[in-house]
Parts: C-alpha cells; structure tokens; sequence
C-alpha cells in the first residue's frame, strides 16, 4: 500500500464561536490526487486552512509524514513541504510574474521543480514572466499561483477551488498540467466545485456536507445518484 503522507484525525476547526469541522477524518497517499467535493459552506476550503495552520486545531488532529502538525505556525508547515494554493491566488500585486514564482522558492525542498520546470509546464508565463503578475488573465494568474507553489518543491500541493472563474479553455489547459505535477512525485487534494470533473481525475474522493464527511474512495466504485445524495444530503 502506498505511503500516507497527509492525514486528518476527528478534524475540528472553525471561527471563533462558529464550528466549520466536525470529526473529519481523510487519507492522502504519495502519488495521489485526493477530490474533496462538496456545496459551499460545505467546509472544505476551512479543512485546507487547517492543514496548512491558517485555522487553529489541536495537534493531533493533523499529521504529516507521521508527524502532528496540527496547530504549526503556516510558515513552518510550508517549509515542512505542504504548499496551498489559494482560492483568488493571491499574487503579489507589485511583483513581475518571475518575481511571484521566485519568491514561492525562497525556501525550497530538494527537489524537481524550477524556474525552467514551470516555464515548461505553463509556456505562457515564460512569454510573460516580466509582465506584473496581476496584469495576465485570470486564468494565466492561476498557473502563476500553481508555479509558485510547485517551486517550493512540495510533498503535498493543496489546490482551492482550482478552476473557480476561469473559462473553459483555460480549465481544460490547467487540468492538463496535473499529471505531469503528480508524476514529479507531488501529491494534490482538490477542491473543485465541478464535481464531474474533479471525479475524473481523482483517485479517491472525500464528499463534505456540512462540516462532516459524508461519503469517500474510488469514484468508480459509486454511482453519481450515490455521490449526488452524499453531495446535497438528499
């Protein structure tokens, strides 16, 4: 069996006196790409926050390569090797887009992505790589976000709603790019609101409702009426 290298134990997390998570328990292995589905309010950008400290939880609710990390500061759970991107990608606005992909490396792992790796994978942002990272199209921003992260040479690549307003042609381009991200030995969870989609690709899924999951594994080994019940609790 593969190697865990991200797991969840009876997760809780939320904001304030709001509970968001309630119990939630997922796997990762290496190698894998992880769907995490579900409706908005649903819980599933918190889960990713959690992960990566930007939502306070107790220690022992979040392990990484054996290790807890749960409740880590952001920045050490990032040079520990789990990336996130982040839902409106967030570039930095008076940075070229060169300048945004460097700085995701400034604290880099040994390992297989570079500056030149990127440029292969999204050919457009070596055309653009001296253009403000906020001045390209949101879906070209999407692959900036994406870069930066993968140049931190991650263990783990946490995508937030990886295709949210992006148009279909770029969508399509963006997933094209994940097997290439896999094979380098990165695994991902995905939370997309395309579920069809985000199915396609995932070797196992997670469905969240409500803060808790409500189904999870291969997708093959359900049916849509299954995952759809477990998707809007019918």
């Amino acid at each position: 069996m593969a190697e865990v290298l991200l797991s969840t134990h009876g997760l809780q997390a939320g904001y304030g006196d709001f509970q968001a998570l309630f119990g939630v328990d997922l796997v990762l292995h290496r190698a894998e790409v992880l769907a995490l589905i579900g409706a908005n309010g649903a819980g599933k950008s918190t889960l990713l926050k959690a992960v990566t400290g930007l939502v306070a939880c107790e220690s022992g609710m979040v392990r990484f390569r054996g290790e807890h990390v749960g409740g880590q500061r952001p920045d050490k759970i990032a040079k520990g090797g789990i990336a996130l991107v982040p839902e409106g990608r967030r570039l930095f606005r008076s940075l070229t887009v060169e300048e945004n992909l460097v700085i995701g490396g400034e604290r880099a792992q040994p390992g297989a992505w570079s500056l030149e790796r990127v440029y292969a994978l999204f050919p457009i942002l070596a055309e653009r790589r001296k253009n403000p990272g906020t001045a390209l199209s949101g879906g070209q921003q999407q692959m900036v976000a994406i870069g930066r992260a993968l140049m931190a040479n991650p263990a783990v690549i946490l995508f937030d709603e990886i295709s949210l307003g992006l148009a279909p042609v770029v969508i399509k381009d963006i997933y094209a790019a994940l097997p290439a991200i896999v094979e380098s030995g990165v695994s991902a969870v995905l939370v997309e609101q395309d579920v069809s989609r985000a199915l396609s690709v995932a070797d196992r899924f997670v469905c969240m409702q409500e803060g808790k999951v409500s189904l999870a594994g291969d997708p093959s080994h359900f049916s849509r009426a299954e995952i759809t019940a477990a998707y809007f609790g019918t």
